[in-house]
């Protein structure tokens, strides 16, 4: 009976310290700014030719260089502080993983001039408008009775 009691009590045990153990945090570090292009989840940086600057997706920070060396900053510099970051081209750098994307910035800066633009970019804010149905919803039949 002693034994039948100890293995229920062992088994109780292990039961509730595997339920505690199963508590779980979620942190989400590195989601896309609502100003990012959709569909580009894994990437790190994005080069923005127009501002001629990086933005880092993981750290929320801006990377631009003034006064002589690179600078991370939670916002653009004063120059660019009005700039329109929804219309703004961003280049998705899919091949960096490091923590210098500038080590490239010649390179960059070549190839995606400012004014550079391949086309519109549908970002997470006009992607999330689409799945919660904003705009006219009146399937054609503009209220006016019967059709």
């Amino acid at each position: 009976m002693k034994t039948l009691k100890l293995i229920a009590l062992t088994i109780f045990l292990f039961a509730s310290t595997a339920n505690h153990a199963q508590v779980s945090v979620s942190v989400n570090f590195g989601t896309p700014p609502l100003w990012g292009p959709v569909g580009y989840s894994q990437v790190q940086y994005y080069y923005l030719p127009d501002v001629q600057a990086y933005y880092d997706i993981r750290t929320t920070q801006f990377i631009y260089f003034g006064d002589g060396r690179w600078i991370r900053s939670s916002y653009l510099p004063r120059q660019y502080r009005n700039y329109d970051l929804y219309s703004g081209y961003k280049v998705v750098l899919n091949d960096y993983h490091g923590t210098t994307p500038y080590n490239n910035y010649k390179s960059h800066k070549a190839k995606y001039y400012k004014g550079y633009n391949k086309g519109y970019q549908e970002t997470y804010r006009t992607a999330n408008q689409k799945k919660q149905g904003h705009g006219n919803h009146d399937n054609g039949k503009h209220g006016n009775g019967k059709h």
